[in-house]
């Protein structure tokens, strides 16, 4: 019969649903194991959560998992890509799970990012996410990329975890940005400047040990940077290429010098440096509510590959026998 161990698990269940003629009816109930008393268990299905108490139970077991759709393939990938793109100088795994470490820098940098199985049941993972930030003085953070992860984003939501604001994932055909003519004077350095660190500090905050290794560890990087003649910069982007992607981020422009097409400007030069390396598509990273960047990125060929969100624990952490945990 199944237990608590089993909770988390892909589980068929046959119940007795009534009789015929004198004879035993059955109904299969298929999905994932989201709880098990001693009177009843409750399976999270397609068409929703279903709870058959354990006298109906005529046969209950585990199934394998259920093959990955295409779709979710893909979001997987995408975001082991841009995980390398942003290496946290501390990385751990849980399962397929990955857990960051940068020193409190950026959300992406200190999170535990799901990309599979973690080898244990959800919430025993989840505890186990929990005492790993725990033990580094760091609030319990988990990104999920939907809707790949978003199982685990339910599971968090029932525990009382905040969710911030959904960040677009967006994709493009490098050549999108390889567009219209050339324009000179972009700088592209395998080490970012002072002045450009700068820029990102104005923006993030102070920048310890950890930021600057997330920054230049990745082996193809390029930090882009545009100088009128003045020789103030007024324009910064960074850019990973890995296989066929290019990874941008931190794309900046200063006040004094938006909506003249600066921001085009660098992720150009990038993707010209890009298309040389061998990459053929480009990804970036967007806050959804950040209306005027969406915008501009949908002007320059970018659509939404997916999106994710990232969920940060209770100030005082719920016990693994709490909402969502073991029981």
């Amino acid at each position: 019969m199944l237990g608590d161990s089993d909770i988390g698990h892909r589980v068929v269940v046959r119940r007795f649903v009534g009789l015929r003629e004198d004879r035993p009816l059955f109904s299969d109930v298929l999905g994932e194991l989201t709880a098990a008393t001693e009177t009843e268990l409750t399976i999270e299905t397609a068409r929703g959560p279903v709870t058959v108490p354990r006298q109906d139970v005529h046969l209950a077991k585990t199934v394998p998992p259920r093959r990955r759709p295409m779709a979710a393939r893909e979001v997987l990938a995408l975001e082991r890509v841009a995980a390398a793109a942003w290496p946290s100088p501390e990385v751990d795994h849980l399962g397929e799970w990955l857990l960051r470490a940068a020193e409190g820098w950026t959300g992406r940098g200190n999170s535990a990012l799901p990309l599979g199985d973690p080898g244990r049941p959800l919430p025993a993972a989840i505890d186990a996410v929990v005492a790993w930030y725990a033990a580094r003085d760091l609030r319990p953070t988990i990104t999920t990329p939907l809707p790949a992860a978003a199982a685990v984003a339910r599971e968090l939501a029932a525990r009382g975890w905040s969710g911030a604001r959904p960040v677009l994932v967006q994709t493009a055909k490098l050549d999108a940005l390889l567009a219209g003519p050339e324009t000179p004077g972009v700088q592209l350095s395998p080490t970012p400047g002072e002045d450009w660190l700068a820029v990102v500090a104005g923006r993030k905050g102070s920048l310890p040990a950890a930021a600057r290794h997330i920054l230049s560890a990745p082996g193809q990087v390029r930090f882009a940077s545009w100088y009128p003649s003045s020789q103030e910069l007024m324009a910064t982007a960074r850019g990973v290429v890995d296989g066929d992607w290019l990874g941008l981020s931190l794309v900046e422009v200063a006040p004094a010098a938006r909506r003249q097409g600066l921001a085009g400007v660098v992720m150009r030069g990038l993707a010209e440096w890009a298309r040389d390396a061998g990459a053929t598509r480009v990804y970036l990273q967007v806050e959804e509510h950040n209306e005027a960047a969406v915008a501009l990125y949908a002007k320059l060929g970018f659509t939404t590959h997916h999106t994710y969100v990232t969920h940060r624990a209770p100030e005082e952490p719920v016990s693994p026998g709490g909402p969502g945990g073991a029981a």
